[in-house]
């Protein structure tokens, strides 16, 4: 597996930009930042900047804030800044934040992204070949571009898609038209097993090569006894925020949890968070998450993941001790 760093959700442009030279000299292969409270191109722009190695991803920026077009152009961009290093991590977001947050369309959302994919794919092969950009979809037309706004062919070729995806139709559209798919973080080793990996294989006529999975992997770290239980308390909190949503329900009816998934989504509506992470139980946090100091934790991520996941990064929802952190970056590529 090759081993990335990611931008904790709350960095800044500029802390990103810092973060990604960090992991470059740490011997990271690649650099996620995801789209939160600023937009990852910005960050990812001043990353590619000050970098010159590592692998930059989006992982993820939110399609359907956007629009093919401008997806091109700024992942171009960022593939051009970087020198060929760069990675689209795409995701569809969910239908509140789409239509309350950005006032955008929602429907149909697997389809409507493999029309997202087709109309990027298709803007970069007019730049790429000079040919008449004529691409009409069932979602998305763009039917216009003049030399004036055209790029022309990107030296480094076009950057690889990778798409986020948790339910088995998206996962579909990801083995169809992307090059990968970014694992969500509420994943089993089971859920990739039985639902994630077959549905990719058989959307890509039964073969895996060329493909890439990747997982950002819910860690409970520290030393000691009281680091990981102030870790484990965060871990739990996350594991219950991302259950309380039913756009992830899948994930937990395959373990035979679904009362738990509608319990957690009522306790969201009412806001208890603290009472949500206390009914994380320790068969759920197992399922999800690996505990211990960073020679356990990189012995259980090997176990787990090895011939199931290429890329893999830590999701630490807390504040973690630096040195324990390159412990087990150390570790899992020893």
């Amino acid at each position: 597996m090759l081993v990335d760093s990611a931008a904790p959700i709350s960095a800044s442009p500029l802390e990103v930009e810092s973060l990604a030279v960090e992991a470059e000299k740490l011997g990271y292969d690649g650099f996620g930042a995801a789209e939160t409270r600023h937009n990852v191109f910005s960050s990812l722009a001043l990353a590619a900047r000050a970098t010159s190695r590592i692998e930059l991803q989006s992982s993820i920026a939110v399609a359907f804030a956007r629009n093919p077009m401008t997806v091109a152009i700024d992942a171009n961009d960022v593939q051009l800044i970087s020198g060929g290093r760069f990675q689209l991590g795409l995701g569809s977001q969910v239908k509140p934040h789409i239509e309350r947050r950005f006032a955008m369309p929602w429907g149909r959302p697997a389809a409507r992204m493999e029309d997202f994919l087709g109309a990027v794919k298709a803007i970069w092969h007019a730049w790429a070949t000079g040919e008449r950009l004529a691409y009409r979809g069932e979602f998305y037309q763009h039917t216009l571009m003049t030399d004036f706004f055209n790029p022309g062919p990107n030296p480094h070729g076009n950057p690889p898609v990778l798409l986020a995806a948790v339910g088995e139709r998206m996962t579909a559209v990801a083995g169809r038209v992307a090059d990968g798919l970014l694992v969500h973080p509420l994943t089993s080793t089971r859920y990739l097993r039985e639902k994630t990996i077959p549905a990719v294989t058989a959307a890509r006529g039964g073969s895996l090569d060329g493909f890439m999975l990747g997982l950002s992997a819910l860690v409970v770290l520290g030393a000691d006894e009281e680091s990981r239980r102030r870790a484990d308390r965060a871990v739990r909190g996350q594991i219950a925020f991302y259950a309380s949503t039913p756009s992830y329900r899948a994930v937990l009816d395959l373990h035979g949890w679904g009362d738990l998934a509608e319990r957690l989504n009522a306790m969201s509506r009412r806001q208890a968070w603290d009472e949500m992470a206390g009914a994380i139980d320790d068969d759920v946090l197992d399922a999800f998450a690996v505990s211990g100091d960073a020679a356990t934790v990189a012995a259980k991520l090997t176990e787990r993941f090895t011939g199931l996941i290429d890329r893999i990064s830590f999701y630490l929802p807390y504040e973690a001790d630096p040195a324990e952190v390159a412990a087990l970056h150390s570790a899992l590529r020893g």
